[in-house]
């Protein structure tokens, strides 16, 4: 994927992120949710490209999709090709109630190395560069737990584990205090909190629990581009999933995925903040425009850049903002 694709692909976070933006703390997920599909699909349109949309919008979230097999881009006579997953508002509820970390990502991936994963649940764990090859998900969370804090040169009760806030994570947080760690609950974004893994900055150092397989897929492609460690093994509800899932051409319904299983290849992801949080500021609307927090990253060359970007509205398009 040529680097120069890197703004443009921002530009179509950025879009999501505005439309959505405009219903933080409205209480109304549903609308935040479907503008930002609205503008995502429209921005993608201005882009030289000949996209297909292998991980979409999940069912749960009730909202117009970009479906799996929708066509993006301009698809003219010698644009890339490209296999891309999206999630144009993840964290529908947290940009509802004005909570941190609501952000706008997608991921790109060469042709035929993006895994088409069904709607249904994930086991995960991430963690960043430095603990890459420490854990691994056959392995109880307390040891997988030692074994990152050592990675990274600290004592267990100095590790800060990202879980989603449901009752299901029951019994993994009460291992994890048992252990001594700290934990950041979330209540939505699973994928803000892979990312959050990679960068120190962020105080986070692992993610661990079960979230959407769509986002995990996400999620690994972003890991991936920095060097970090991913993994994820499909938990499904009933026998329709399962035969869903061997629909879209998986025949090991018990793997373990790897983050190159998940997303290989050369790799590009990118996210725009839409409420502040950990990783990313959100938008910040000016009277006259607003201003956006982005950031891009490409596994080719493990650059991540930073965009801070002052949106003018007067003689923009309009994604519907």
């Amino acid at each position: 994927m040529d680097r120069n694709l890197a703004l443009e692909v921002v530009r179509v976070t950025e879009a999501a992120a505005l439309a959505s933006a405009r219903f933080m703390g409205r209480g109304d997920r549903h609308s935040a949710d479907r503008s930002a599909v609205e503008a995502m699909r429209e921005a993608f349109n201005d882009m030289a490209i000949d996209g297909v949309v292998v991980i979409g919008e999940g069912e749960r979230d009730e909202a117009p999709m970009l479906y799996i097999g929708e066509r993006v881009g301009r698809a003219r006579v010698g644009d890339v090709e490209l296999e891309i997953a999206v999630d144009p508002l993840e964290g529908t509820n947290l940009c509802a109630t004005g909570a941190p970390d609501a952000i706008s990502v997608i991921a790109m991936a060469e042709k035929g190395r993006m895994l088409r994963a069904p709607d249904t649940y994930m086991e995960k764990i991430a963690v960043g560069p430095r603990a890459k090859g420490a854990v691994d998900l056959a392995l109880p969370p307390g040891e997988n737990l030692r074994r990152a804090a050592e990675a990274l040169g600290k004592r267990v009760e100095e590790m800060t584990v990202v879980v989603l806030d449901r009752p299901r994570h029951e019994g993994l947080v009460n291992q994890l205090r048992d252990e001594g760690a700290r934990i950041k609950l979330i209540g939505d974004g699973d994928v803000a909190g892979a990312v959050a893994t990679c960068f120190p900055e962020t105080g986070v150092d692992v993610l661990m629990g079960v979230g959407g397989a769509p986002e995990g897929v996400i999620g690994a492609a972003a890991v991936r581009c920095v060097g970090g460690d991913f993994q994820g093994r499909l938990l499904f509800r009933n026998d329709e999933e399962r035969r869903r899932a061997r629909e879209m051409g998986l025949r090991d319904l018990e793997r373990v995925f790897r983050a190159e299983d998940l997303a290989g290849g050369d790799v590009m992801f990118a996210a725009t903040g839409v409420t502040n949080g950990d990783f990313l500021k959100g938008v910040r609307f000016t009277g006259t425009g607003a201003h956006t927090h982005s950031v891009v990253m490409r596994s080719k060359t493990g650059t991540v850049r930073y965009i801070e970007t002052v949106h003018h509205f007067k003689g923009k398009p309009n994604y519907g903002w």
